[in-house]
């Protein structure tokens, strides 16, 4: 069996599909990726068992078979190689030459039989969307998804399909996204539950295309297909809380800021914050912000002033400056509004300008006790 391939197409492509290998496996096999061969296409494949995502290479040969070869080693001998043509050469001993302009590599390689068979989903329903969007979609949600093992269902993004409209919503309690398509619309209600980690090297792809992507999914599985790309993933079980209720609609404190200038002041004065709490406080009075920090063991103290549009009761509350940070950084419009009512409840930020029509994103942060 013998291949010829570019080493600089084969390298962004293995980079790509390497984002679903975990650095430790407990199955040897899914370290490799399957190399499968049928003519003049190789098709790629990597896998963790709860995602699996291939691609298709156009190449020149005319074998057919399939073989399993390490990852973390190909592409490590790919990136000492300038662009060149390569030949990759299937031995009957277990082992694959590859041949460069400069010489030759041997390596071993894996039966193709030990590696798993990919997920066939069954009664499956489909949605389609741009790929702007998914990745757009992705991008304002998935930085506020949980990371605690014993709350899975918000380790993931939501996918709530209605006659409405679509919207994507990520929380992990102590920060909720929201982002709402009103362009996409499903005539039944159905909700997905998409991991992160297939969320990210979606996001990775999709950047930088401008394509078609069909959703095809079930109670169990979904899989994204698009351009020369099937990505599956393991849905995650259960019920999404009912994130509706934890949206506040009564906010009579309402402020209108500049974006970028409130996000560098969070970032400033964060520094002096107690490295426990990352505490920062808003106070609001009349026209004006004041941010301020303190770390009383260190002796450490922040205080920037900022002008806003203010309408309300002259009020401070306090809120954890990452998480804070994190939302203003994934909003693209100049002003946005701070929204709430009590020190104690939830604030609604939403960006004032930078979205189309057919769009809406809010985001949620809860408060945190000031000293």
């Amino acid at each position: 069996m013998k291949i010829n391939l570019n080493s600089k197409t084969l390298l962004e492509k293995l980079i790509i599909l390497n984002g679903v290998i975990n650095s430790s496996n407990t199955l040897p096999i899914l370290d490799n990726f399957l190399f499968e061969i049928d003519g003049n296409q190789l098709k790629i494949t990597a896998s963790d068992l709860e995602t699996t995502i291939s691609s298709i290479l156009e190449i020149q040969s005319e074998s057919k078979g399939a073989i399993a070869i390490p990852a973390r080693m190909l592409i490590d001998i790919l990136k000492t190689f300038p662009e060149q043509p390569l030949v990759f050469s299937v031995k009957e001993n277990s082992t694959m030459e590859i041949s460069s302009e400069a010489g030759n590599y041997v390596i071993a390689y894996a039966s193709a039989k030990e590696y798993p068979k990919t997920v066939l989903i069954e009664n499956a329903q489909t949605a389609k969307i741009n790929s702007k969007v998914l990745g757009k979609a992705i991008t304002k949600t998935s930085f506020a998804t949980g990371t605690d093992d014993l709350r899975p269902i918000m380790t993931g993004v939501l996918f709530q399909f209605s006659p409405q409209g679509l919207n994507f919503v990520a929380t992990d309690a102590h920060k909720l996204v929201k982002y709402q398509r009103t362009d996409i619309t499903s005539e039944e209600e159905v909700d997905l539950i998409v991991p992160k980690k297939p969320l990210n090297v979606l996001k990775g792809i999709l950047s930088t295309s401008d394509v078609e992507v069909v959703i095809s999914f079930n109670q169990t599985n979904a899989i994204f297909s698009f351009d020369d790309y099937v990505l599956i993933s393991r849905l995650i079980e259960g019920k999404y809380p009912n994130y509706e209720n934890v949206i506040p609609k009564e906010n009579p404190n309402k402020a209108l800021v500049n974006r970028s200038t409130i996000l560098s002041s969070v970032k400033c004065v964060s520094i002096f914050s107690n490295k426990q709490t990352k505490q920062v406080v808003l106070k609001f009075s009349g026209n004006e912000l004041h941010l301020s920090s303190e770390d009383v063991d260190y002796s450490n103290k922040a205080d920037e002033r900022l002008t806003c549009n203010y309408q309300g009761q002259d009020t401070r509350i306090g809120f954890n400056a990452k998480y804070l940070a994190e939302m203003l950084s994934n909003l693209n419009s100049e002003e946005i509004n701070i929204e709430f009512s009590l020190p104690n409840r939830a604030a609604i930020i939403t960006p004032v300008d930078g979205l189309a029509e057919e769009e809406k994103i809010l985001m949620l942060i809860m408060p945190s006790l000031i000293n």
